[in-house]
C-alpha cells in the first residue's frame, strides 16, 4: 500500500466535511493515528500540510481557479503553443495516429507494459514504437483487468510485461528533476480528429490550473460542443500527461474522473498545492481553521 492509498481516505473525510473545518487533533483521533504521525504522514504525500490542502479543496478556491482558466486557455493559445511549453512541468509531443493505424490494432508492433507505483496509486503504462500509448490508474484488486483493456485496445499488437520500464516512465512524470528541466515525453493516440483536437487543448492547461468544458469547447472553434468535449474528455486514454482531471463543470463541480472522482479531486489538489509552494505563493488563510 502507498501513501497516497493510505491518504485516500482522509482526502475523503475532508472532501465530505469541509464546511466543519476539522482540525488535526480530530483527524488524528478519527484514523487511529497520532497527530504528528498524520501530519507527517499526509506532508510526505502532498508536499503541504494538511491546512493548505484542504484549502484546495474548497469549492471557492475551486471557482476561482476557474474564472482564471479562460485567460491562461487564451494566452497559450495566442502564444500558438502545440503543447504545454513553459506553462507545464512537462513537455509532452502528442501524436495522433494514421488510418492505416487505426485499423491495424498495433499489428507488427511490440509494446511494452508494466504496473507501478504514482502518488495517485498503481498504474498500468504502455509503451509504443512511438510513445506512451496507454497510462492509467487502476484500483487494488484490479490489474487483471486492467490488463485486458490494454490488450483489448492493441489487439494485433505484441504486448511484454516490462515493469522497470514502467517504473522509470512514472518516476519522470511524476517527479520534478533537481535542476528544474522538464522531461520531454512523447505520447501517441488513437482517436477521432475532433477526440485529438480536445486532447491537443488539454496539453495546454498548466497544473494548478483548471477550466471548464464551455471554455474548451470554445477554444477550439466550437463553442456549442460541450457534450461532444465532454466525451472526447472521458475517452482520454492516456491519464495525467494528456491531464483531463483539469477540466471540470461550470458550476465549479469536480465532476465525473475515469479514474474516479476523488482520485481526480484529489490530483487537483495535489497539484495546485504544489504549484502555490513551487511558486512561493501563498494560500489564503481560512476562517476560523484548527488544522496545522
Amino acid at each position: 500500500m502507498n501513501d497516497y492509498e493510505r491518504v485516500a481516505s482522509i482526502i475523503r473525510y475532508l472532501s465530505a466535511h469541509q464546511q466543519e473545518q476539522p482540525g488535526l487533533e480530530d483527524l488524528a483521533r478519527r484514523f487511529r493515528l497520532s497527530p504528528s504521525h498524520l501530519h507527517r504522514l499526509f506532508t510526505h504525500w502532498a508536499g503541504v500540510t494538511p491546512k493548505d490542502f484542504l484549502q484546495c479543496l474548497t469549492v471557492e478556491h475551486v471557482r476561482k481557479s476557474l474564472q482564471r482558466g479562460q485567460s491562461v486557455l487564451s494566452a497559450a493559445f495566442d502564444a500558438g503553443l502545440s503543447g504545454p511549453g513553459r506553462l507545464h512541468d512537462l513537455l509532452v509531443t502528442l501524436e495522433a495516429a494514421s488510418p492505416g493505424e487505426l485499423k491495424s490494432g498495433g499489428a507488427g508492433w511490440t509494446i511494452r507494459a508494466g504496473f507501478a507505483d504514482s502518488p495517485f496509486g498503481l498504474c498500468l503504462l504502455a509503451e509504443a514504437p512511438r510513445g506512451i500509448c496507454h497510462l492509467a490508474f487502476v484500483d487494488p484488486g484490479d490489474r487483471r483487468s486492467a490488463w485486458q483493456e490494454l490488450v483489448d485496445s492493441w489487439p494485433a499488437a505484441h504486448i511484454v510485461r516490462d515493469d522497470k520500464a514502467a517504473a522509470e516512465h512514472i518516476r519522470r512524470i511524476f517527479t520534478r528533476p533537481a535542476n528544474g528541466a522538464p522531461p520531454v515525453l512523447r505520447a501517441f493516440v488513437r482517436g477521432t480528429p475532433f477526440q485529438v483536437q480536445v486532447w491537443r487543448a488539454l496539453l495546454r492547461i498548466p497544473p494548478g490550473q483548471l477550466v471548464s468544458y464551455g471554455q474548451i469547447a470554445s477554444s477550439i472553434g466550437h463553442p456549442t460542443a460541450c457534450r461532444a468535449v465532454g466525451a472526447a474528455v472521458g475517452a482520454n486514454p492516456i491519464a495525467y500527461l494528456i491531464p483531463c482531471h483539469r477540466v471540470i463543470r461550470e458550476s465549479g463541480a469536480v465532476g465525473d474522473y475515469r479514474w474516479g472522482s476523488l482520485r481526480k479531486q484529489a490530483i487537483v489538489a495535489w497539484e495546485t498545492s504544489r504549484r502555490n509552494a513551487s511558486h512561493g505563493e501563498p494560500v489564503e488563510p481560512m476562517k476560523a481553521s484548527r488544522l496545522d
